[in-house]
């Protein structure tokens, strides 16, 4: 048997393949960024708002800062803090989302309502609100993506365990005498775990733009910092006529 006959089938995918090598390149590039970076990102004596070319290929800022060791350097912060927020919301909305499926009753309507109540505001406008009531920083930020991102794993696991609860083998162990929790444990968990853990991979790409997003806005990462969303400030960019001009916003 060839070697490629002996690779599980979602590897023999070239989509699979794509997206696992980007990822794992990603966070190569985060490990080794103090290596691979040319300049230091904090080292503002370099031209100002100098046009991408040979010695700075995205160019820099106006404090003329090097934007590919920021980029380089940003991923370090924000694509940790991404897999520890995706994390975090599996863990709360898949442990309530469980309880509610599980429970019924009260349980599941008080759960369900306040993630309703989530789910009423536009998601990046919740976000904003939240991380500037509790004040502009990185950690706060994490928690405001946070309080937007945990309903839809409780929505989703929920309707799974509502599937899930009455077969006979969940049956069964209560009838030998489970505790609820390990009932959860044993049999409903395993059973659940694949569709929360491709919804969490989804997720992966939205909550770190929108955590960069909350960085650019001034509510994440505080300057100089480098992270996904404070690397270009004012970028250059490429007017209609050809040339580079200097913006106040993104580069279109």
């Amino acid at each position: 048997m060839s070697l490629l006959g002996r690779l599980p089938e979602a590897w023999r995918q070239p989509l699979a393949v794509t997206g696992a090598v980007l990822a794992v390149a990603w966070v190569v590039i985060a490990l080794l960024a103090p290596w691979i970076a040319p300049h230091d990102p904090l080292a503002q004596e370099l031209p100002r708002l100098a046009p991408p070319g040979p010695g700075h290929w995205f160019g820099t800022d106006q404090l003329g800062r090097d934007i590919l060791s920021r980029v380089l350097y940003g991923a370090r912060v924000s694509i940790p803090l991404t897999l520890l927020l995706v994390a975090l919301s599996v863990l709360i909305g898949g442990l309530l989302g469980a309880c509610a499926g599980y429970f019924g009753r009260w349980v599941d309507e008080t759960i369900m309502r306040v993630a309703d109540l989530v789910f009423a505001f536009p998601t990046v406008i919740l976000a904003m609100v939240v991380a500037a009531a509790l004040g502009a920083s990185l950690t706060n930020a994490v928690l405001a993506v946070l309080v937007v991102a945990w309903p839809a794993y409780a929505r989703v696991t929920r309707g799974l365990v509502l599937g899930v609860r009455e077969r006979e083998f969940v049956l069964s162990g209560r009838l030998l005498g489970f505790s609820v929790w390990r009932s959860l444990r044993v049999d409903v968990l395993p059973n659940i775990t694949g569709p929360v853990l491709v919804l969490a991979t989804l997720d992966i790409g939205t909550a770190l733009l929108l955590l960069s997003g909350l960085s650019f806005l001034g509510l994440g990462a505080k300057p100089p910092s480098p992270s996904g969303g404070r690397w270009w400030p004012r970028a250059w960019r490429c007017s209609t006529a050809g040339g580079w001009r200097r913006s106040r916003g993104w580069p279109s």
